[in-house]
């Protein structure tokens, strides 16, 4: 085959095949190149550039074949994709350079040691990433089939279509009428596969509540809503799946059924799967978690999964040329894909929330499962199981995946912000609080909108309020960025000093920059008034009935700002009986509380 024949896409997949095959195929070892998103894209282009000549005289489709020659995860990614030609290539690893070479070691596969996740880099928005999932997204993107019909052959116990569960009480409706992204399976057959939507069609437009008409609900500005988790009521009736998407199922489904299949105890309310801390962060290299019983589907799996989906959803629905997968990377690590703002990676979960709904997914997990039982009879975890307990499994999986991580903010440990220790002994809050505080930092007036900008103001308030205040750590619970961040300061489980006489009664949250003529980002607010408090009181962390109050209902000061507190007035949680206290009348006590922000812009570092 010439080089002439070979179109972008076609480039694109050998691109992805060969570095799939190459993480897959070395042994972990000491990376060259830092953890970091950038490197992986590095990579990338540096297999961009050698796939003309690769391709002249090989396919690069059996790099895939050969990393996957063993294991279910295997036999199901193959079964997913058979319809592409796997014939032999060769491709020595030594025309690749060293530091990608090292880079692949260190990649190669998600997965978790003691207390050590591997496979995960570092991106430039302060979240971690698993790779393996991010590049399975790409991979069925660019093929563009994505719906598959699942074998009639099983040995799991048969479920009669419309059987009626009561004790789960939900109901999964066949996958082809519940997402209309998936266009139905041929009445003959005689295709595994269906093409993607049209291109016009976004899935980002599809299963969404939009707070705002004719915003895109993926906007940094205008977030959407909760995803639906009221999969069903009781007594509803379900019907067995007869197709999956399958870049829906390589992504999250499969492991998310199987993670929940195989330890349910180690799931938590306070955020599905477990965060962790990077060695460094200039040239990270080792990543810890901070739950030694961490689930396989920790968050950094889950960021992979979802920008996996959320990328793979897109390559399949534009049209030709594709751009270049190390292009598309940077951009939705950087400022959003074809200048799109809201299609990035700080706010994945919104998109998430909107790429799929509750019930879809369900019965992805559910397809999944039974896929898994039917092309591995003899698998540990779903031997003998019948189709009611798959169901069951998919159903809760699926309900704690959308309502405690989909559901909750993504927060960054103060790990991430590069946080001085805590001085002294903490003293812990007596959970659940009853009260939610509201202020704004003032100063710097601009809000901090990267990682990078966050992190640095982060790191600058907690010096002012240990070295000068003389406190034992910042002073707030948490601060919203307008990057699509929370940041934790004391967090959820210890006394905080953001609300004189106050501190142990609720939780104080800070909007970074000066709210007194202008609002935060529409996206830091919902963050503010629903999303947060919401996972808060999901987790036993703040009472059902608790009230909102601004800094200057309780404390003599212009806090959070007259722009912001007027607004906060309009929210149904607003505690209205609590009358400001006017800051001009401050007292010898009052004056000791601190105050909206702690240094000048000039002194941030």
């Amino acid at each position: 085959m010439s080089l002439r024949s070979w179109n972008p896409t076609m480039v694109a997949q050998a691109v992805l095949w060969i570095l799939l095959g190459l993480l897959l195929r070395l042994e972990p070892g000491t990376a060259t190149l830092p953890l970091l998103m950038d490197s992986v894209i590095q990579a990338l282009a540096e297999l961009e550039q050698k796939v003309p000549a690769t391709m002249a005289s090989h396919t690069a489709s059996a790099w895939l074949l050969f990393a996957r020659d063993s294991g279910h995860h295997d036999l199901l990614h193959h079964f997913l994709l058979e319809g592409q030609n796997l014939k032999a290539t060769k491709l020595d690893p030594q025309q690749l350079s060293p530091e990608l070479r090292g880079l692949t070691k260190d990649v190669a596969q998600h997965g978790i040691r003691g207390r050590l996740e591997y496979g995960v880099v570092l991106a430039p928005d302060g979240s971690t990433v698993a790779v393996e999932p991010l590049l399975a997204g790409l991979e069925v993107g660019l093929q563009g089939n994505r719906v598959v019909n699942l074998p009639l052959d099983s040995t799991a116990t048969p479920l009669d279509a419309g059987a009626t569960f009561p004790d789960t009480g939900a109901v999964v409706p066949d996958v082809r009428a519940a997402s209309p992204r998936l266009r139905d399976v041929p009445p003959d057959g005689a295709s595994a596969d269906v093409g993607p939507m049209p291109p016009n069609i976004r899935a980002t437009d599809l299963d969404v509540k939009p707070t705002s008409p004719g915003v895109r609900p993926g906007s940094p500005d205008v977030p959407v809503t909760s995803p639906d988790v009221q999969a069903s009521s009781p007594g509803a009736k379900a019907r067995s799946p007869t197709t999956v998407d399958s870049l829906l199922v390589v992504t999250l489904a499969r492991d998310l059924g199987l993670a929940f299949l195989q330890s349910p105890q180690t799931w938590s309310h306070s955020g599905l799967g477990t965060e962790g801390c990077w060695d460094q962060l200039s040239a990270p290299r080792t990543f810890t978690l901070l739950d030694s019983a961490a689930s396989p589907v920790t968050t950094a799996f889950l960021n992979g999964a979802l920008d996996g989906a959320l990328l793979g959803d897109y390559l399949s629905q534009i049209p030709e040329p594709r751009p270049p997968l190390s292009a598309l990377l940077s951009q939705y690590y950087g400022a959003g894909v074809a200048g799109d703002s809201g299609l990035r990676s700080n706010f994945r979960r919104q998109n998430a929330a909107a790429l799929t709904s509750a019930p879809t997914l369900t019965q992805q997990v559910w397809g999944a499962l039974i896929l898994l039982q039917r092309l591995e009879p003899a698998h540990p975890q779903l031997r003998g199981m019948s189709q009611e307990r798959l169901f069951e499994v998919a159903t809760n999986a699926t309900k704690e995946f959308t309502e405690a991580f989909l559901g909750c903010p993504a927060i960054h440990p103060r790990c991430r912000w590069g946080a001085a220790p805590y001085r002294g002994s903490p003293r812990p809050l007596q959970l659940p609080l009853g009260f939610l505080y509201v202020h704004h930092t003032y100063v710097p007036a601009p809000p901090c909108t990267d990682f990078a900008r966050c992190a640095a103001d982060m790191r600058s308030m907690q010096r002012f309020h240990q070295d000068t205040r003389g406190w034992d750590d910042i002073g707030y619970s948490f601060v919203i960025g307008s990057d699509g961040y929370v940041y934790e300061g004391r967090g959820w489980h210890w006394v905080g000093a953001h609300t004189l006489g106050h501190n142990s009664r609720g939780f104080g949250v800070a909007f970074v920059g000066n709210y007194t003529a202008e609002l935060p980002a529409k996206a830091a607010l919902h963050t503010v008034q629903d999303v947060l408090p919401g996972c808060a009181v999901r987790a036993g962390l703040l009472r059902p009935d608790y009230a909102l109050l601004g800094h200057r209902q309780l404390v003599r000061t212009d806090c959070p700002g007259d722009a912001l507190f007027n607004l906060l007035r309009t929210w149904p949680r607003f505690a209205a009986n609590v009358k400001p206290r006017t800051a001009r009348r401050a007292s010898r006590r009052s004056k000791r509380e601190p105050p909206p922000m702690i240094v000048p812009a000039t002194g941030l570092q």
